[in-house]
């Protein structure tokens, strides 16, 4: 097993042969060939990454690479959602075969969740599969994105509508590139932060609220919140890695969150996917109180919380206009967790007490949605 700095945290994602650790702490991109070369056998590796990450630490990541036996080649992708489609999949994939990578040779997600995803995806369809890194930069990739296996790319009629289930061999989560982000990147990752706790850890929410100002600022307080994020998501993980029930759950305001980043067609000026999971989860939260599941008060809370560290809680803060309500159930009801035709939305009984459920009528969902639509 890995020696730990004292400032670091190790958790362990248990999928039998498919296990592996999720490393968190400061220091850990310059430490990154040695950690792949006392787990992976090959001795080279492709590099995806995106224009804003790769002039930062592309260059520091191939000298690690080479330090410790590893030759590497790169790709470099644009930034943004919109890089999540067919086109640049078949720019990594062609790059890949290009090199000759082959199945115990290791390719690398450099970046947020967009390079994840795709790199995920592309190193899973490449030779029917090679070895996979997450080395992810942002805090909404370092605690939900490059966790779990979930890969893949945007279609036309929603988002990640196709991909793959592909379990890295390793995620590199180093707290020190998070410093680089913006706040409004930083407060979007937080959302999914936000999340475990109204899942299932109340404890958790109750801690973010008293201390979420220590977490921006960094420190133990963050590393605290990134590993119970990630210990989280690994303990759903291992009990239902395909998503057949529990791991659901982590979808927590992603229906409506998602729906609403296509309406605004990916246009990261608008909405980026924390800030659509922000708006979701308060309207989830109250979609619950109207379906006298839970009370409106915790909808309050919950939005008093998100509102406080600076995230966006109603559809009326999303600028520009929004299209009609029938193009956003359109959206709705190409979400993944649709089954059979029947709505799927993750709601509440009461703080971290979220649960599935399973065919909501659709006139509900469109009344609430005119109800919360910006007037």
């Amino acid at each position: 097993m890995t020696k730990l700095e004292t400032s670091e945290r190790l958790v362990h994602v248990p999928l039998g042969e498919r296990s592996y650790d999720i490393l968190i702490g400061p220091g850990l991109m310059a430490r990154a060939g040695g950690e792949i070369s006392t787990r992976i056998k090959g001795r080279r590796a492709a590099i995806v990454t995106d224009e804003n990450v790769g002039s930062r630490y592309l260059d520091g990541l191939m000298d690690s690479l080479q330090t410790d036996g590893i030759e590497a080649v790169s790709v470099t992708l644009p930034a943004g959602e919109k890089t999540k489609s067919f086109d640049h999949l078949t720019t990594v994939c062609d790059v890949l075969l290009e090199a000759r990578i082959e199945r115990n040779d290791t390719v690398i997600a450099l970046g947020g969740g967009v390079i994840g995803d795709l790199t995920g995806f592309a190193a899973g369809i490449v030779r029917r599969g090679v070895r996979f890194v997450q080395i992810p930069t942002s805090l909404l990739s370092q605690v939900d994105s490059s966790v779990g296996g979930k890969t893949g790319i945007n279609a036309r009629q929603g988002k990640n509508l196709i991909g793959i289930f592909n379990q890295p061999d390793l995620v590199l989560a180093d707290t020190d590139v998070l410093d680089t982000l913006s706040e409004r990147e930083f407060r979007a990752g937080y959302a999914e932060v936000a999340k475990y706790g109204l899942i299932d850890k109340p404890d958790f929410f109750d801690w973010l609220e008293t201390n979420w100002r220590e977490v921006f600022a960094g420190g133990s307080a963050r590393i605290e919140a990134i590993a119970v994020s990630c210990q989280a998501k690994a303990d759903v993980v291992a009990a239902d890695e395909r998503e057949n029930g529990r791991r659901a759950l982590l979808n927590l305001g992603h229906t409506f969150g998602h729906a609403l980043e296509a309406a605004t067609q990916y246009d990261s000026s608008r909405l980026v996917h924390g800030e659509g999971v922000s708006i979701g989860m308060v309207l989830a939260h109250r979609f619950s109180a109207r379906m006298n599941l839970v009370s409106p008060d915790l909808a309050d809370r919950v939005e008093a919380h998100l509102k406080a560290v600076g995230l966006p809680t109603r559809m009326d803060q999303i600028p520009g206009e929004l299209p009609p309500t029938d193009v956003l159930m359109d959206a709705i009801a190409q979400d993944k967790k649709v089954k059979s035709g029947k709505l799927t939305f993750i709601l509440t009984r009461g703080l971290g007490q979220s649960f599935v459920a399973d065919d909501v009528p659709t006139s509900e969902v469109q009344r609430f949605i005119e109800e919360m639509r910006p007037s």
